[in-house]
């Protein structure tokens, strides 16, 4: 999940700093939902992170300092975790800010979500793909998911935790989101990401929307989020900072873009802004880029992040490839370097997704 932090967010340069870490704590989770990225299994996977090679991991990202990256716990299902509030606890005396994606099983009870809260967790969130159980249940594969989200996102607003709702975008699902939008309304949520569909994994099974479509989608997001008593983002579609200046540009109204959230993402993408650990400590851009440029178990986060090949590349736009090289919005977009990889195997290359054609038809001159 993406977690605001206030007016530190502002003076961070993403070359040397991320805005998030994602650690995927453990491959394991009870549910087996269809469009997992994680390809999530019942048992921890053999070369997981131990419990001491996770604290390590955790004790390298003061290296960054001030502002620290945020630290979110994601899997497979982080609860499976057993040592996850020794980890929680960890990362709060390290002064490294915390957030949770836990997933709907029979482990989220109320009870839990105190502990988190009680052990200093900032931010929840949890998956809602649909505005039915018949629809959420049936793109997650997994019957009983939407009850438990409903009741997760009940307690969270109970507790007062700030929780961010990822949905689900894809052919199947879009015609939902209105639905979904008013079902979330009263929970008070801080923030809700719609996530376009990267076919990785067993996210095949799903089919992505065609660019016209998520042009008009992005603009029902961009209208939607004026109004909205929470952010409305999306993820891995950067060619939303796109529509909605175009947006704000066609009202003249400079107020909106400040309400709608934009202008946090502005400049992020995978490996920029984000950076991702998976269980076996592979130090990589993002999770749905799975390409790995060292491993926490020899290489240092920092030197990854700021010095490899890989990310130095992906923090400088000018050397995408395609239109994304030569586009006037690279530098607050980007495009989304995952869907890039998905579609072509190379994380340089334009993304497909994106119908907006450049003013300029050649590469740049490079100073």
């Amino acid at each position: 999940m993406h977690h605001s932090q206030g007016p530190r967010h502002g003076a961070r340069d993403y070359a040397k700093t991320p805005l998030n870490i994602y650690w995927e704590m453990t491959q394991a989770c009870a549910l087996a939902c269809r469009h997992c990225r994680a390809e999530a299994m019942p048992e921890p996977h053999p070369n997981e992170l131990s419990h001491e090679e996770g604290l390590a991991f955790l004790r390298q990202i003061p290296d960054f300092g001030e502002p620290l990256p945020h630290l979110i716990l994601t899997g497979g299902d982080p609860l499976a975790r057993k040592d996850l509030f020794e980890v929680i606890d960890e990362a709060r005396r390290l002064g490294i800010g915390i957030s949770i994606t836990p997933a709907a099983t029979e482990a989220l009870t109320r009870d839990v979500l105190v502990k988190l809260k009680e052990h200093g967790v900032e931010g929840l969130g949890l998956s809602l793909d649909g505005s039915t159980a018949a629809r959420h249940d049936a793109i997650r594969g997994v019957p009983g998911t939407f009850d438990r989200t409903m009741r997760a996102l009940g307690w969270a607003k109970e507790l007062e935790i700030p929780t961010q709702v990822n949905t689900l975008v894809a052919a199947q699902t879009a015609g939902d989101a209105p639905d979904v939008y008013e079902l979330l309304k009263p929970f008070d949520i801080a923030r809700w990401s719609l996530f376009f569909l990267i076919s990785v994994g067993r996210g095949k099974v799903l089919e992505p929307l065609e660019p016209a479509q998520g042009e008009k989608l992005m603009r029902w997001i961009y209208d939607t989020s004026l109004e909205s008593p929470f952010i409305v983002a999306t993820t891995e579609a950067p060619s939303y900072r796109r529509v909605a200046l175009e947006r704000k540009r066609e009202s003249g109204n400079a107020e909106e873009t400040k309400r709608s959230g934009v202008t946090r993402g502005f400049g992020i993408r995978d490996g920029h802004g984000i950076m991702f650990v998976s269980n076996t400590g592979d130090i990589c851009p993002a999770g749905f880029l799975p390409v790995t440029a060292g491993n926490v178990k020899s290489d240092r986060v920092i030197d990854i992040y700021r010095d490899s090949p890989l990310f130095q590349k992906l923090h400088d736009p000018t050397q995408f490839e395609g239109r994304c090289g030569v586009c006037e919005y690279h530098i607050l977009c980007g495009g989304s370097r995952a869907r890039a990889y998905g579609a072509t195997g190379n994380p340089f290359a334009e993304d497909p997704f994106c119908p907006y054609e450049p003013a300029v038809k050649i590469q740049p001159v490079r100073t």
